[in-house]
């Protein structure tokens, strides 16, 4: 079964309730998640507030003729055409757990001063890992140059009052990390999961608004080297329809380097508690990010 959605209709999360919903239906029963339509949930205020800075975000061009032509880099979700290699990265559940005790061991073996509040998870950690070996595999000596990775949050629980868990349509807010690629070559492991640590947990009730409010005035879009975007614990392969669970759930590839997507487990044929991680680059920087992701986990 193949579908396709907009995140302006649906967010994985709502997407999943829209499944269940199918399901559902299709075996004759009641709604499963009766859904939450009402986007004024998620709507600015009035007037506007931008109460934080934004770097993850960047304003939409405006036609030459109208304004003066902006010369900021192409936000993700900006297609170009290349020729790409694609390769999907396994991460067995002992490779999560080897981050896990790396970013530990590393905290607990620095000497800069802090305790560290980094959540050391499995999508953190393997967030940091990914972002390690995509901003080093660029075909470039230049350890000065920043390197910022984005990834989705769902807001729900975040806001105040919480959206309810049946809500359908986008809660997500693309959080935000950056570092100069000396700090991801030669820092500690443990700092660069606790830099996505530190971007999660920076969205807030205010936050979250401020960033609804700056989408309001600018009609803007995420804005960093990639985005990566988490099937993993989502369940779409968990949804019951008619006929059985799927075998397997998995998105269809496509033509993106700046999109980097995590989906579940599944090696030589066997669900498991590992992730996978397709990738989509030019030849020699896959070679590279290939080279890196092996000896990072060495």
């Amino acid at each position: 079964m193949g579908t396709s959605t907009n995140h302006s209709a649906f967010d994985g999360i709502s997407f999943k309730i829209f499944l269940e919903n199918l399901a559902s239906q299709a075996a004759d029963k009641p709604l499963a998640i009766p859904p939450c339509h009402d986007r004024h949930l998620l709507a600015a205020r009035s007037p506007p507030r931008v109460t934080f800075p934004h770097p993850e975000l960047v304003k939409v061009k405006i036609p030459i003729g109208q304004e003066k032509e902006d010369h900021q880099s192409p936000p993700v979700f900006v297609c170009s055409q290349e020729d790409l290699d694609f390769e999907i990265f396994w991460l067995s559940s002992g490779d999560v757990a080897f981050l896990k005790e790396k970013a530990r061991k590393d905290n607990s073996a620095s000497d800069r001063g802090h305790h560290s509040k980094a959540k050391i998870t499995s999508f953190n950690v393997v967030t940091a890992h990914i972002w390690r070996c995509k901003a080093l595999s660029c075909d470039t000596n230049d350890l000065d140059r920043l390197s910022t990775v984005l990834y989705a949050v769902d807001i729900r629980s975040r806001l105040s009052p919480p959206l309810p868990q049946s809500y359908a349509g986008n809660a997500v807010l693309t959080a935000y990390a950056t570092a100069q690629c000396r700090e991801l070559e030669e820092g500690p492991f443990s700092r660069l999961v606790e830099m996505v640590s530190e971007g999660a947990a920076r969205i807030t009730d205010e936050y979250a608004r401020s960033v609804i409010d700056w989408g309001e005035l600018y009609k803007g879009f995420p804005h960093g080297e990639f985005l990566v975007s988490s099937w993993w614990r989502i369940g779409f392969a968990q949804v019951e329809y008619p006929w059985g669970k799927p075998r397997y759930s998995c998105p269809v590839v496509y033509h993106r380097k700046d999109i980097i997507l995590f989906f579940p487990g599944i090696h030589d044929g066997i669900n498991n508690d590992g992730v996978n991680v397709l990738v989509a680059l030019p030849a020699k920087e896959m070679e590279n990010f290939k080279t890196l992701f092996h000896k990072f986990l060495a």
